[in-house]
């Protein structure tokens, strides 16, 4: 017991703490999130995308094999939820919610400081692979799912264009492959960015919850925490251990896939006006209950 409330309050603590700055702020102060979301989306993400892959030691085997247990297990997750979802006879509205809630994880506000926290430099190069990955899964899948059909597939990966963390990613598969190294200015300038990509998220994360709103549906509620929390990190642990994923890249792929709800699913949600106020109240939900599920899963990863 002593282990895990260390676990808490080493790992996990310091991001409610810092969240909990940014919520304050917001009740403060009235704050728009959408802001400081643009610059960390814009700026500071790709950097750290950037600088987190030109210096690692990620081969191109081991890069491809996280992108395809993200879109695996995001899959699977997608699937297993539509099933209960029927058996327990959603609306269609609803159910596609319910599936928007459970199959995407913040993996960038809450994911990415877990894992540099809980695991250090190393797990964080292969926890970026999988935001990046399912950032692309949400401006793709997660486009089409809500727009039940008044948005296709063609206008969806247009989308993709707008989402510079791909070009990151791309520009550091290049750089790595032809051994290229930025002019020292630039490369500290991205450095220095990159750095302040996690504090920055977090704090927006409390922003974010401060901003939100929401009602009860108790059952659709109780299952999607239930998907998101506890079902998600076991079907990932089986995923990686079939993919052969061990040691580092392990604790980065289970860990962002157990985390709660990506905020970015209240703004999909608002936008194709696909139940918000139930999608905001999954983030809310599963972020606060995300202790109880996170913590003994960091004792398991060997945090």
């Amino acid at each position: 017991m002593t282990n895990l409330f260390t676990l808490f309050a080493n790992n996990i603590l310091p991001i409610f703490l810092a969240a909990g700055a940014g919520f304050l702020l917001s009740k403060s102060f009235n704050l728009n999130p959408r802001p400081i979301s643009q610059v960390a989306f814009y700026i500071f993400i790709p950097c750290l995308v950037f600088n987190l892959l030109t210096t690692s030691n990620l081969t191109g085997n081991e890069i491809l094999r996280i992108i395809l247990f993200t879109i695996v297990s995001v899959l699977l997750l997608g699937l297993l939820t539509w099933a209960l979802g029927k058996l327990f006879r959603f609306e269609r509205r609803l159910l596609v919610a319910v599936l928007l809630a459970t199959m995407f994880g913040n993996a960038g506000n809450f994911g990415l400081s877990l894992n540099l926290f809980a695991f250090g430099e190393t797990a964080l190069a292969y926890a970026s692979l999988y935001f990046v990955t399912i950032t692309v899964l949400t401006y793709t899948l997660g486009i089409v799912l809500v727009s039940l059909g008044s948005t296709g597939l063609k206008e969806a990966l247009a989308g993709l264009i707008k989402v510079p963390a791909i070009y990151a990613l791309a520009a550091a598969l290049l750089f790595n492959a032809l051994h290229w190294k930025l002019p020292l200015p630039i490369d500290r300038t991205v450095s220095l960015l990159g750095d302040a990509t996690i504090p920055v998220l977090i704090i927006l994360l409390g922003i974010q919850l401060g901003a939100s709103r929401w009602d009860q549906r108790l059952l659709a509620l109780g299952l999607t925490n239930t998907v998101r929390l506890v079902v998600a990190p076991f079907l990932a642990i089986g995923l990686a251990l079939l993919m052969g994923i061990r040691a580092s890249a392990m604790q980065a792929v289970v860990s962002q896939s157990a985390t709660p709800t990506m905020v970015m699913t209240t703004l999909l949600a608002t936008e194709y006006d696909m139940e918000p106020a139930f999608v905001t109240a999954a983030v809310v939900t599963t972020t606060l209950l995300s202790p109880l599920t996170m913590t003994p899963l960091l004792a398991f990863l060997g945090a």
